[in-house]
């Protein structure tokens, strides 16, 4: 097929040789099955933020390290150069997360180069050498989505004791290969210590596989494990091996309605107390003769 054009600067540096068919359309990217060399890969094109669908949330980029403090500045006013290195960051989240997560056991596609906006990376291939399907491509047995949803729930695992959170899971997010599934799509991926929506985000992940793979095993409906991996997390004691039961108890505190009165009554008395203040201020900054007309 015909090169496109955003792919052709990795032609003519030597990383791509052809382009064999496109592979997806997703909401952020259009992926592409390439050669290089003697292997098959896959390169995956980043749509521009105003054509794609997935957008770059204040709640997903909150937390995230930027170069320097003109990078920053920029980036806050929204100036021209501010949405180019926000898209940038954006990009370079999704390779950043991938070597982590590859180094930490997560099972996430081997990312090679990014050049020019294009992810070079892996071809996930099932056991015929064809791109894998995606999760929800498949119908499943029981059996089969009691052991897939076990694995994936150990992934997250691994990922949030890389300190990831993926933000936006589910079976649309998830390709299986012989060895069963392999995590995609993590541009959005979010730090679990730095972001304060972390812990909402594992949850909801947790929730779309429970609500996934509980049509084939509706036991898997009534798991929690999502507040239990975060649990963990919190309290310092989750590692990659933890055990888990996919069962979890809200823990209930008794509120003291007194204290809490008394925290109120304190904030009201000094709120009177810098009003008259302000009104004291106020007087005194009144022209002598104000009083008088």
């Amino acid at each position: 097929m015909k090169t496109p054009s955003r792919i052709e600067p990795l032609v003519t540096d030597g990383l791509v040789d052809s382009v064999l068919r496109q592979l997806m359309s997703g909401k952020e990217a259009m992926v592409y099955v390439v050669q290089c060399g003697d292997e098959i890969r896959c390169a995956k094109v980043y749509k521009e933020a105003n054509k794609r669908g997935f957008h770059t949330a204040v709640d997903y980029t909150e937390g995230r390290k930027v170069k320097n403090s003109r990078q920053a500045r920029a980036m806050a006013k929204r100036s021209r150069y501010g949405r180019q290195e926000q898209e940038s960051a954006w990009q370079h989240a999704e390779v950043d997360a991938l070597r982590r997560l590859a180094a930490a056991g997560v099972r996430v596609p081997t990312p090679y180069n990014f050049h020019e906006g294009v992810l070079l990376m892996e071809l996930v291939a099932d056991a015929d050498g064809e791109p894998a399907p995606r999760l929800n491509d498949l119908s499943l047995t029981e059996e089969e989505a009691i052991k897939y949803h076990a694995m994936l729930i150990r992934q997250v695992v691994y990922m949030l004791c890389a300190g990831i959170v993926h933000g936006d899971l589910s079976e649309y997010n998830v390709l299986v290969d012989s060895n069963g599934p392999v995590i995609i799509d993590l541009p959005q991926a979010v730090d679990a210590a730095a972001n304060n929506n972390a812990q909402r985000m594992l949850e909801r992940d947790v929730d779309n596989l429970a609500d996934y793979f509980g049509q084939f095993a509706p036991a898997l409906l009534q798991t929690r494990y999502g507040p239990e991996i975060w649990a963990l997390y919190e309290n310092g004691a989750l590692h990659p091996e933890s055990e888990l039961t996919g069962i979890f108890a809200e823990t209930e505190v008794a509120v003291n309605l007194d204290e809490v009165m008394e925290v109120i009554d304190a904030a009201q008395h000094e709120e009177d107390v810098r009003q008259a203040g302000r009104a004291l201020a106020a007087a005194a900054e009144r022209p002598a003769d104000e009083d008088e007309i």
